[in-house]
């Protein structure tokens, strides 16, 4: 949990439980694994215990609300970074519970809700059709198999806002037919950006400056979290170490490796912070 996050798409993040069991190649070289490692936790697999908190954590999130309501200026909560909260487990549920009865009690926060498992939604999200206004619905999308696997499970809910999140993007997003299809809600909001750590892959370039520009041509708000730890040569000012990159089915690309914080966040000469515009909800 940690109030001010340091990721640049919400304002905080507040985990229920810590711990998952890993779904998909984006999982393959999972940040809260290894974190969670490092702080001498065994939480990742199905058979893996889940790590639980106590009364302190779960009032952080009032004491936001209560901040959020004295500015009158609604902040947004990623729940959850170091879980997933619609993973199928029985001794998930009570903790489940307190998170839709915590949601409740806080309505100056904007929940981000992020899933690699929006196919759970329906049968343990609470709300039926009638979701509420502060609840934000996302699935991770890193490639166009699980663009086409988890988009009609995400589109059918009828949350305030349904975002993706592209990060790790590992291979090229045609999402065109998604943006406005009969039958389903919208996109409304696209977080991207490549991958970070020792293993880190690279994120070619042509894959992200697509998907910034299907999000231009319908007008959806992007945002781009980081290049990683690969960045474009031309970005890569005053260093001579390059490394060809080639990636099956797609043009040759000079890439550096740096530091996340050294390879930055330009795309295409802008820092893209693109959020959903959502009224203020009077609690």
């Amino acid at each position: 949990m940690a109030k001010n996050s340091q990721i640049e798409w919400t304002h905080h993040t507040f985990n229920p439980w810590w711990g998952c069991k890993k779904v998909s190649p984006a999982c393959d070289h999972c940040y809260a694994e290894l974190w969670a490692r490092r702080m001498g936790h065994d939480l990742w697999g199905a058979d893996s215990p889940r790590r639980f908190f106590g009364e302190a954590h779960w009032r952080e999130p009032l004491i936001w609300n209560e901040e959020a309501q004295q500015t009158g200026v609604r902040q947004r909560v990623f729940c959850a970074s170091m879980a997933d909260v619609f993973e199928r487990r029985s001794d998930l549920n009570a903790q489940r519970l307190r998170l839709w009865e915590l949601i409740d009690d806080t309505p100056n926060l904007d929940w981000l809700l992020l899933t690699k498992r929006p196919q759970n939604v329906r049968r343990i999200a609470p709300w039926g059709t009638n979701w509420p206004a502060n609840v934000w619905l996302g699935t991770s999308v890193e490639n166009q198999t699980l663009a086409e696997k988890r988009l009609p499970f995400l589109l059918k809910s009828p949350a305030r806002v349904r975002f993706l999140s592209c990060e790790p993007l590992l291979g090229s997003l045609d999402l065109r037919q998604w943006f406005k299809r009969d039958g389903f809600y919208s996109i409304d909001w696209i977080i991207a950006g490549g991958e970070s750590g020792g293993a880190s892959r690279p994120m070619h370039p042509d894959w992200i400056i697509s998907l910034l520009h299907q999000c231009n041509d319908f007008n959806v708000p992007f945002h781009f979290k980081q290049w990683g730890h690969w960045v474009p040569v031309q970005l890569a000012h005053g260093v001579t170490r390059t490394r060809l990159i080639e990636i099956e089915n797609e043009r040759p690309v000079e890439m550096v490796r740096l530091s996340k914080k050294l390879a930055g966040r330009i795309l295409e000469g802008v820092t893209w912070d693109g959020v959903p515009h959502t009224p203020q909800i009077h609690a």
